[in-house]
């Protein structure tokens, strides 16, 4: 009989995808009525009677689009199902969460996790074989691929500055709005759509999304492509041809409106005996961008220390004062949210918190507003955990036998590094008068690599991470890459 037939039925088409989003989205939010239902099926069938009376129907949507705005959460009208792709929001955030850090190099693919590959560290250009159909995340960087069959991906982060046009760059209208790939696949046509990360905050309800353009680097210049469809975070290209490839945002002419984006803070500690000091970045949220400043603050022996990002959007090209205790130096006080290809120098505000031995608030506040957008504390014990629990990149043992020449011609005062080692009982008193009656600089320096050395592995690690404090320069002069021993 026609009433005995399923809800599922009665509400196909469009009006049942408004139905199931709305459920996805727990539309309890929506009305008192609807928000003390605890029971799916309950709350289904109070949505089918309003859908099924017009003014219901009408009151229904406009709630919907109202609180849908306020959620946060964009949906384009033609979603294709595909089950694989984060849906919902708590997804989202979590995919969100997981772009910040370009260190996990591994793809989440259907049958577990799938390694990647560095097959050139200059270039940063990486490989990555995809045994099977299905789809595959990059949770480090925001890519993801849903691949017909096995394929095999290579993937480079390349620089905006040195391909777009200089007027391109100084173009008001056009701004960069996600990291630049270099990517190609074999076999051709194996990958049926590929997410391309981006870090405008689609929330907002401000960005058009026809503004989003995939720009494409080839031979004749420049192409614009419009993407699929578009998500927080990111951008779909389905049935995508590969080249040097990233997301640009186009802003009309006369809007008048201030980008809001996704951003990241960074900060890195730099130990010094007498004055602690740290850097402070503010930058849109692009994995390219957070993996060259680690580069570099790695160069100079900073640590990245944990912290949150701002939990609203941010206004590209807005102003935003840095401030924090009283007795804390900070040059400059105030930092621009722009965007910097990696390899330009990135701005950054210098902190310097003296001997450290209470806990620093800092905060960031918008210029303009007076409002706080992101504030964090730093406590002491924070930078020793940070010093003990954070993975090292290589073994400071291997690194002062590699360097045991130049170290014993560069090394200067040792009186710190001394002290340092008879504390930790990697030396004994009489050890350290032994080095320290060793007539020249260089003497001194022989006897304690070769005392150091005959200790052990243990031993060395313990010297390295004296010495990277002590003399900070020069560890980070002969860990350059281009330095030649």
């Amino acid at each position: 009989m026609e009433e005995d037939k399923s809800l599922e039925e009665k509400t196909s088409g469009p009006i049942g995808r408004l139905q199931s989003w709305a459920i996805g989205l727990k539309l309890s939010m929506i009305g008192d009525d609807i928000s003390q239902r605890e029971d799916d099926t309950t709350l289904e069938q109070s949505i089918y009677n309003m859908l099924i009376h017009e003014e219901g129907l009408r009151s229904w949507v406009s709630t919907l689009a109202q609180h849908w705005i306020h959620l946060g959460s964009f949906k384009s009208t033609d979603r294709p199902k595909d089950t694989n792709e984060p849906e919902d929001q708590q997804s989202l955030q979590k995919y969100q969460r997981q772009v910040t850090d370009c260190k996990n190099n591994q793809f989440q693919g259907p049958e577990g996790n799938v390694d990647i590959e560095l097959i050139d560290k200059s270039l940063n250009r990486y490989s990555v074989h995809f045994p099977t159909a299905g789809w595959y995340l990059w949770p480090a960087t925001g890519l993801g691929f849903g691949v017909r069959e096995a394929v095999t991906v290579t993937i480079a982060f390349e620089s905006w500055g040195q391909h777009l046009d200089l007027a391109l760059q100084q173009d008001k209208r056009r701004m960069v709005a996600g990291p630049l790939f270099d990517i190609t696949a074999e076999p051709v046509g194996a990958i049926a759509k590929i997410h391309l990360p981006h870090f405008i905050s689609l929330p907002e309800g401000e960005v058009d999304i026809s503004w989003f353009q995939v720009a494409h680097f080839k031979d004749e210049g420049m192409v614009l492509e419009q993407p699929t469809r578009v998500e927080p975070f990111y951008a779909v290209l389905e049935n995508p041809s590969f080249s040097l490839m990233g997301i640009l945002l186009w802003i009309a002419s006369g809007t008048g409106l201030s980008v809001p984006i996704t951003s990241t803070t960074l900060i890195y500690y730099h130990p010094h005996p007498e004055d602690t000091k740290f850097h402070v970045y503010l930058i849109p949220s692009d994995c390219t961008l957070t993996k060259a400043i680690d580069e570099e603050e790695d160069r100079f022996h900073g640590m990245r220390l944990q912290t949150s990002p701002p939990v609203e959007p941010l206004n590209f090209g807005s102003c935003y004062s840095v401030s924090g205790c009283t007795h804390l130096e900070i040059v400059p006080k105030e930092l621009k949210l722009s965007y910097r290809s990696p390899g330009e120098i990135q701005p950054f505000s210098k902190v310097y918190a003296g001997q450290m031995k209470e806990p620093i608030q800092l905060k960031i506040t918008d210029k303009s507003l007076g409002s706080l957008v992101w504030e964090t504390l730093v406590k002491p014990v924070d930078l020793q955990l940070g010093a003990t629990s954070a993975p090292p990149t290589f073994s400071g043992a291997a690194f002062v036998k590699e360097h045991h020449r130049q170290l014993q011609a560069r090394m200067g005062d040792l009186d710190g590094v001394l002290d340092d080692l008879e504390d930790r009982e990697v030396l004994t008193k009489n050890e350290k008068e032994l080095v320290e009656q060793a007539q020249t600089r260089r003497r001194r320096n022989e006897t304690l690599l070769r005392m150091v050395e005959s200790k052990g592995d243990q031993a060395l690690e313990l010297l390295y991470g004296s010495l990277s404090e002590r003399d900070p320069y020069l560890v980070s002069y002969l860990r350059q890459p281009s330095y030649s021993s």
